[in-house]
């Protein structure tokens, strides 16, 4: 069988490795992806620092954009050489720090265009986050396709993105807005707060000031009112720091919220000299009102809703992208003289936490 190279962690805070794995040819719905760019994100940190859910080797990467190369008999929307872009994650042989992927059609969106790879692999897997935690956790109804003059019921419902300028979180606020949120409150970098606002975001707060929970607080308590509660009901937390975001927002969510909160929680974080600790019961980490409702959010199970399975990468990512409904995080290009450089680099960004509102970006597959 041919075998292709692939980025591969062997142990914990060990260096990464290149690692030489099958290339799968494609059957029935699947094909086949020569992956030209990725975008690192947390959980490769996650997964190499700090194992989790991992058997080493372990190979990385769940944002993938490329070039179809070749196609399962039972394929109806992809041909060779269309331009896609997708989250990609269940099985080594969809991994996307490898030069080809072989995963379902439906996991995939044909890039529009306008648009390049290298912009366009920042959304997939933050896009579906976003979308999955809105629509599952906070039971927001988002239908598609959009009902022309479509005003959710009520629009002024008071909605927190913590974590704005993350990655999730911009996809949260513009997803909000297209659908006619008018509430949106985010908490982010002040550096960050003219884009939020041009996003979406009404209400902008900076999580550095001391009081930001006092000033959230004084904002729902005064400004927005939904039915008989005032406050604010719907948190959406894109951060998931039991310091950093979790303690404060238990103590803004009161009786009758809805907080999710992205996992796994990170207890400590990773660094050159420290090692890193997760909890995935969000229950443990705050001392939360009995009466608020808090959820882990798993992207990895938005394929459990057979309707999103189909058509949320494929039919909505690719409309709301095509519309600019949504427009990809800014990008910065990862660069190092080969795939292995270029993914420790990555890496080794992520750990020192040398970037903020925007994705590291970085070709797999060499220039051909």
């Amino acid at each position: 069988m041919a075998t292709h190279s692939a980025v591969a962690t062997v142990g914990i805070k060990k260096p990464l490795a290149i690692i030489q794995v099958p290339t799968v040819t494609p059957q029935g719905d699947e094909v086949r992806v020569r992956v030209e760019w990725t975008a690192s994100t947390p959980l490769d940190l996650h997964q190499n620092d700090g194992g989790l859910l991992v058997t080493h080797p372990q190979v990385l990467g769940d944002g993938a954009a490329g070039t179809v190369v070749e196609v399962g008999e039972g394929v109806k929307r992809l041909k060779v050489g269309d331009k896609v872009f997708g989250f990609t994650w269940r099985e080594q042989k969809e991994k996307a720090q490898q030069e080809f992927c072989t995963a379902p059609e439906w996991l995939f969106s044909l890039l529009p265009d306008g648009f390049t790879l290298a912009e366009a692999v920042t959304l997939p897997n933050n896009f579906v986050t976003a979308f999955h935690a809105l629509t599952k956790h906070l039971e927001l109804e988002l239908p598609w396709p959009k009902p022309e003059g479509y005003a959710p019921t009520p629009c002024s419902i008071a909605i927190i993105i913590w974590g704005g300028s993350s990655s999730v979180g911009q996809f949260a606020i513009q997803i909000l807005r297209w659908y006619g949120f008018t509430n949106i409150i985010t908490v982010a970098s002040k550096k960050h707060h003219q884009k939020l606002n041009a996003l979406g975001a009404k209400w902008t707060f900076d999580y550095n000031d001391k009081h930001v929970v006092s000033s959230v607080l004084n904002t729902g308590s005064s400004q927005i009112t939904t039915g008989s509660r005032a406050g604010i009901p719907l948190i959406f937390d894109c951060i998931g720091s039991k310091d950093g975001s979790i303690r404060p927002l238990s103590k803004i969510a009161k009786r009758g919220a809805k907080v999710a909160v992205l996992l796994p929680v990170i207890v400590r974080d990773s660094s050159d000299t420290v090692d890193p600790e997760y909890e995935m019961d969000v229950s443990k980490t705050a001392d939360w009102n009995k009466e608020v409702e808090v959820t882990g959010v798993r992207t990895h199970f938005y394929t459990d809703n057979e309707f999103f399975k189909y058509h949320l990468q494929p039919e909505i990512m690719y409309t709301m992208l095509k519309e600019r409904a949504v427009r990809p995080n800014n990008q910065r290009i990862i660069e190092g003289k080969t795939l292995l450089e270029r993914a420790q680099n990555a890496l080794d960004t992520l750990r020192r936490k040398e970037v903020s509102g925007e994705r590291l970006v970085w070709r797999v597959a060499e220039e051909s």
